[in-house]
């Protein structure tokens, strides 16, 4: 019988996954996904997107909009690690961002794009007519609802998806195919009472179980190019890209480390960089360094303005004449606008100089009103801590 072929073919390609490089794989019907997008409209309603995600709702929510016939929807993950082993220090005149998880190691993308594309070809050799359509994050298709269907995890309080045995630390992905699998159930585990996620979130931008104010989220800010509110800038602390707090403080990651994807694994000087040589990388260098992560993929610019952001929530004096450089020489007004703020943080009389100097010459208008705010706040900024500010690690 037909149905007991795609039953054996499931057990089997199941059974595969890990010669494939896969943690784990479910199963989705290729229905409609008709409360994700009440939920989308709603937020859409509420102000609460990021921007980054496909702008058609329908698109999102009807895989047979993506896929002729879609019979079923295969989805993937991937584990990564959530540890740094005997990690560099950050030390007065030597401090140090730090990178998100999603960001260590190779682009994720890639990586499960490679996993997809195995996976795929397996199929093909046991299914000639074998039709799909895969992606990863980029796709229209939202990840964490077909992996929710496809029981890889539940859909959590802070917007992730967890697995009962691979925590949050997973990589998603999905594959629509014209293979009539039979669905898998969903897990019906749940995060119970805990709410420290949502009490630990440094913006507040989870505004309830399952639901993030996008515009609010440090992570999405730090891939923001643009000056940023004095409340953001402090709550960043030495984040450089990303943010993984709703997910450190999760009592089911804890214990959980992912070391055994080869491409995932990070470089510590990456994914802790030194703050002050970042003011200055250049394009190529910054290009060979992160140009293979995940974190590249806005450019130098917003990385090297929270890089300016981490010193001045360091207090970090020694940077003063770095920053001051950047305010008097750097050609992108946000990088002058911010080393401002930076400059104010840190205070002392070479930084008011420098401030004083600065709003005579600026010429951007964006960047004179952030000289002004410094020169202003410079006497007034509360002496409050980096761990105040938000630090992450």
């Amino acid at each position: 019988m037909m149905t007991d072929r795609w039953a054996k073919l499931k057990e089997e390609m199941i059974a595969a996954a890990p010669s494939l490089g896969i943690d784990k794989i479910g199963i989705a019907s290729a229905d409609p996904f008709t409360s994700l997008k009440q939920i989308l409209l709603r937020h859409r309603e509420l102000g609460r997107e990021s921007g980054f995600e496909e702008p058609d709702i329908e698109k999102r929510t009807n895989p047979a909009l993506l896929f002729e016939n879609p019979q079923s929807i295969i989805a993937i993950a991937i584990a990564y690690p959530s540890k740094l082993k005997d990690p560099p220090k950050s030390e007065p005149g030597a401090r140090r961002g730090i990178m998100s998880r999603s960001a260590w190691g190779e682009d994720y993308h890639k990586v499960l794009r490679d996993r997809l594309a195995k996976l795929e070809a397996w199929l093909r050799e046991r299914m000639p007519d074998l039709r799909v359509e895969s992606m990863v994050d980029t796709g229209a298709l939202s990840d964490r609802a077909v992996a929710e269907r496809a029981g890889i995890g539940w859909s959590a309080k802070n917007c992730a998806i967890i697995s009962p045995e691979l925590g949050s630390w997973i990589y998603l992905g999905e594959m629509i195919t014209n293979v009539p699998f039979e669905p898998d159930e969903p897990i019906t585990e749940s995060c119970g009472s805990c709410t420290k996620c949502i009490d630990a979130c440094p913006t507040d931008a989870l505004v309830g179980p399952g639901q993030l104010n996008s515009s609010r989220c440090i992570s999405f800010v730090t891939q923001t190019k643009g000056m940023i509110s004095d409340e953001f800038m402090r709550k960043i602390g030495n984040r450089l890209y990303g943010c993984d707090t709703c997910q450190t403080v999760c009592p089911i990651n804890r214990g959980k480390n992912w070391t055994h994807q080869p491409e995932l694994q990070p470089d510590m000087e990456l994914v802790k960089p030194l703050l002050v040589p970042l003011l200055t990388i250049g394009n190529k260098e910054f290009q060979a360094r992160y140009g293979r992560t995940s974190s590249a993929w806005r450019g130098k610019k917003p990385i090297q303005r929270n890089a300016v952001i981490a010193l001045g929530n360091f207090k970090e004096a020694s940077a003063v004449p770095y920053l001051i450089k950047v305010l008097e020489q750097d050609p992108r007004p946000v990088l002058r606008g911010t080393a401002a703020w930076s400059l104010a943080r840190i205070g002392g009389e070479q930084a008011k100089s420098a401030l004083l100097g600065a709003s005579v010459k600026e010429t951007d208008e964006e960047a004179l009103q952030a000289i002004a705010n410094a020169i202003a706040q410079l006497s007034t900024i509360p002496e409050d801590n980096l761990e105040a500010g938000g630090a992450n690690e």
